[in-house]
């Protein structure tokens, strides 16, 4: 499996000439999915940290490009990666909106991780599934059946989201204090001095 590290995320994101924000959006949802893998137990949860790290920081690669496109993100995402040689990323990204399946009971594999770490994140602050579905109802519900798509999904999330924290010693809500205090500044120094050379 082939994973691009860290610099060669940058790399990429600095080639599809990702806003900013989405840029530091993307480092908030590496950092909420990098947490979970690393206090998830391993005995029962065999993460690839590198392929979440990955994954996460590459989950909106074309989200940009989409502004003017109006493509869907996900898949093309998920193409532009897998074209780059890095499918297994690929298929991560493309999952990062809606999982190709919602087994019962939850298995939690790299793919349940990104998708809701991706839906903890609102913008660049971490915030509760509440707020952030607020927002997604808002900016993405204006049909009927697009609201009944989003309630569908954000009930499969809190099913994750209950998996995830059985097996974690604090809360949904403390993501927000152990995460939201620590200084970002440096990974996106990184990514400037990337895109920079």
């Amino acid at each position: 499996m082939k994973i691009p590290t860290q610099e060669q995320c940058f790399l990429l994101m600095c080639e599809m000439r990702m806003m900013d924000h989405i840029v530091v959006h993307s480092m908030q949802v590496c950092r909420v999915a990098t947490f979970l893998a690393e206090h998830l137990d391993p005995a029962q949860n065999r993460l690839n940290h590198e392929l979440i790290r990955a994954a996460a920081l590459l989950h909106d690669i074309t989200k940009t490009r989409s502004f003017k496109t109006e493509e869907n993100h996900a898949l093309t995402g998920g193409q532009l990666l897998a074209e780059q040689g890095y499918p297994e990323v690929g298929d991560l990204v493309r999952q990062h909106v809606r999982l190709d399946a919602y087994p019962d009971p939850v298995t939690l594999w790299e793919a349940e991780i990104i998708n809701y770490a991706d839906k903890r994140v609102l913008h660049d602050r971490i915030v509760g599934l509440d707020q952030r579905l607020d927002y997604i109802r808002e900016k993405y519900g204006k049909l009927p059946e697009h609201q009944a798509r989003i309630q569908w999904l954000w009930g499969k999330t809190l099913v994750i989201e209950k998996e995830i924290f059985s097996d974690l010693a604090i809360d949904p809500q403390d993501l927000n204090r152990l995460l939201n205090s620590e200084d970002r500044s440096k990974d996106f120094l990184a990514y400037q001095q990337v895109c920079n050379t």
